[in-house]
């Protein structure tokens, strides 16, 4: 039995006498708050999720943050949809904290099983992972899973209100409610030529009964889900009526500009503050500590935001380094790639005789693949507004977390969670960087001080970038066997690096790691490719370094690795890319397809035009399945004298289940795409005495928009459930470029950022 089955039985078999009879009922229902939901005057909410008003319109309550990914136009939509509302007539509202909003798909997901694992274990496993999260897990907007999660409950929501509409037509008019037809936000009864609008019953619709079973509709009559509907948020965007969490301006606001300790997690040991307070508008100048992963340092509060950014910097504070003073990334990455050579680490996947089949194997291929720990950089540098007033809490921000912001909120505010409220507001960007809370704790022990006053933080973009909870680095070792016809008959793999769960259980709730962390490994075991025999593991390396969840997390990394470690032995072998690739891939017709659609799409075979210029051009291509999307990837790219990467076009083919609207699929496999590229060919953070040494866009470069490829999207029609779409379309990216390079060079590129020699 694996050391993974041996945990996990383990672990349940400990709780067992208490589960026995919860663990047989299903999760609790996720339609209905605990509290009453809030609404406004002439509103009447039908359910958890959808409130209607006299004047017809419909507001769908969101639980998932809005980053520009356009997930509340999907889930407004599925719901939507099964209601029958006019979606002109639809809008969306932030949730209050919830346990029905809890996301449960995402922790069930985090599970380390793999993807064709089917059996009794992983499905009891998920079973009382969900049950567990809906009472006591957390709302949060990640992990590509908010379609995946509320697909369920947004259509439940939906047919659930349309059929008390029904019902409340059919008591007023005395007619079968069998009889009652809902259409475009109009409920109608044929035979007596009688309608009314959503807005007319809703009150009375409001005191119908919840249905135990309301009928879903069947997907072939479905007329906004799969059709590429319109932004719901859209028409305020371009008008410039968004309000992000910069945006809000509570009545007699201050502002916060901090001066953190330059090395990560450093504290302040004393400061002088007379120069700073001498300043016009500065108000009081206050240290906070560390919180939650983050750094201590110093706070300036000012009448005006200029106030406080040119009064922070005035502050002489003495500092106290810590752990992390002598700390190099360089020296870090060295020391990963040394362990390797004795660690076997844990083992995610296992099946097989790898060791025996190497040995008989009749070519051997080694290699070993770096990546460099990595920054968010969202759009919107981090910020925070709180106050604290009459012995309750009000906090204003963009964040992906609103219960861990309330708890991170509370703790320094020292009040109860039950006395903070939490208003969420659209994010400008997070990519993970809006999972963590040490900012919120900062922003609520400044305004602790503050007499009242609501205090607005915000950071610098040096600040944001050099403060960062980062994307781990990594260092993956490889051997792979072919026999003698080039079929490959081994493959072991071996990580070394970071694990990200154990530091977050640790900051947020001061508890320690339990078994293994799926994302340290995850786009390593969890791939589709049928080897007959492999061993994929990975050895945690713990250091004070503190890491976080970046967009597309382990698989950001691990699918560079795996896809360009398979280049070089579908080359050892003498096999075309693809066809050694397909050839792995008999027993996944899903990935098959995905794999051909792409080739396809970019004439895989044929040779690409000639430059003019007389650049060297090639393409490449990577396949991976993450967050239960199968993507693939052909990358052109041409390289010339000055040996600069340069990425002409991108194809990419996604398998996501059903399309819930197509149009926010090809949106974000575009945005995974730029975003990978900014990180494949520019992204490099390096840490010495434990300070980050890039600090705006001019040494630590996003993707410029001429640099941008043409990029074609094309989506596989399924009738599967909806997955992910947010992250699956970075992971391909990196290697593909990198397998494209191979080919015009005969350079292989091992490391992250793609540099040739």
């Amino acid at each position: 039995m694996s050391t993974r089955r041996r945990f996990l039985l383990g672990t349940f078999a400990a709780a067992g006498a208490l589960a026995v009879g919860w663990s047989f009922t299903p999760p609790r229902q996720r339609l209905v708050t605990g509290a009453p939901l809030p609404s406004a005057a002439g509103q009447a909410p039908l359910n958890g999720w959808v409130k209607i008003g006299r004047d017809d319109v419909v507001t769908v309550m969101m639980a998932k943050s809005e980053m520009g990914q356009g997930v509340h136009t999907v889930l407004a939509a599925i719901l939507a949809e099964e209601l029958d509302a006019d979606w002109s007539r639809v809008r969306t509202e932030m949730s209050p904290i919830d346990p029905i909003y809890n996301n449960l798909a995402m922790v069930v997901d985090g599970l380390p099983f793999h993807p064709d694992e089917h059996g009794m274990l992983r499905r009891f496993a998920g079973w009382m992972t969900a049950k567990t999260m809906r009472e006591f897990g957390l709302m949060v907007t990640g992990g590509s899973s908010s379609t995946k999660d509320l697909w369920l409950p947004m259509r439940q929501a939906g047919a659930s209100a349309r059929a008390m509409l029904a019902a409340a037509a059919a008591r007023q008019w005395g007619v079968e409610v069998g009889a009652i037809a809902v259409a475009e936000g109009v409920v109608s009864h044929a035979p007596s030529g009688r309608s009314a609008r959503f807005g007319e019953l809703a009150e009375a619709a409001a005191r119908e009964p919840l249905p135990g079973s309301p009928a879903l509709k069947d997907p072939k009559s479905f007329r906004l889900l799969g059709k590429p509907v319109r932004r719901i948020d859209a028409r305020d965007k371009i008008a410039g009526k968004a309000v992000f969490g910069m945006d809000v301006r509570p009545p007699g606001m201050l502002y916060a500009a901090v001066q953190m300790c330059p090395t990560l997690g450093g504290s302040v040991r004393s400061f002088d503050a007379s120069k700073a307070q001498a300043l016009p508008g500065v108000r009081k100048v206050v240290a906070f500590p560390p919180l939650h992963g983050g750094t201590g340092g110093v706070a300036v509060i000012a009448d005006a935001p200029w106030q406080a950014l040119q009064a922070a910097p005035q502050v002489a504070v003495e500092w106290e380094h810590g752990e992390l003073a002598g700390f190099s990334s360089a020296a870090a990455i060295e020391d990963f790639s040394a362990r390797l050579a004795q660690a076997d680490g844990f083992p995610f996947l296992r099946r097989g005789d790898v060791d025996a089949a190497l040995a008989s194997a009749a070519k051997t291929v080694e290699a070993e693949y770096r990546a460099p720990w990595l920054a968010h950089t969202p759009m919107e540098p981090i910020n925070c507004t709180v106050q604290l007033r009459d012995g309750r809490g009000t906090v204003w921000l963009s964040t992906q977390v609103p219960g861990l912001t309330r708890m991170a909120a509370a703790r320094a505010l020292g009040i109860d969670q039950e006395a903070v409220e939490v208003r969420v507001q659209q994010l400008g960007g997070a990519f993970g960087r809006r999972n963590e809370v040490d900012f919120v704790g900062q922003a609520a022990a400044i305004a602790r001080q503050a007499d009242g006053a609501p205090v607005q933080l915000l950071w610098t973009r040096e600040q944001d970038l050099r403060h960062d909870l980062f994307r781990p680095a990594c260092v993956s070792r490889f051997r792979a066997g072919l026999d003698a016809q080039g079929a490959l008959v081994a493959w072991r793999n071996v990580s070394a690096g970071q694990a990200i769960i154990p530091q977050v259980l640790k900051r947020m709730w001061g508890l320690p790691g339990v078994g293994p962390d799926k994302t340290s490994s995850e786009g390593a075991f969890d791939q589709p490719y049928e080897f007959p025999n492999v061993r994929v593991a990975h050895e945690t390396v713990a250091l004070p370094l503190q890491v976080g969840f970046w967009r597309a997390v382990g698989h950001s990394h691990h699918a560079f690795f795996k896809e360009g470690f398979m280049d070089e032995v579908a080359a050892a072998a003498g096999k075309d890319p693809v066809a050694f690739r397909a050839a792995l891939l008999q027993q996944h017709p899903r990935h098959l397809a995905v794999l051909e659609r792409a080739a396809q799409m970019a004439d895989w075979g044929k040779a690409p035009p000639e430059a003019s210029d007389g650049r060297r051009r090639a393409r490449g291509v990577a396949l991976h399945q993450s967050f239960g999307s199968i993507v693939a990837q052909v990358a052109q790219v041409s390289v010339g004298e000055d040996r600069a990467i340069r990425v002409e076009r991108v194809w990419c083919a996604i398998d996501c289940g059903f399309a819930a609207n197509p149009n926010l699929i090809r949106q974000q496999m575009e945005s995974g795409i730029v975003y990978g590229l900014s990180a494949a060919l520019h992204g490099e953070l390096t840490i010495e005495n434990g300070q980050v040494a890039q600090t705006n866009f001019h040494d630590y470069p996003a993707l410029r928009i001429d640099e941008c490829p043409v990029i074609e999207i094309a989506i596989v029609d399924s009738a599967e459930h909806p997955e992910g779409v947010g992250e699956p379309g970075l992971p391909p990216i990196a290697p593909a470029v990198a397998n494209a390079v191979f080919a015009a060079t005969g350079q292989r590129l091992r490391a992250l950022p793609l540099k040739l020699a």
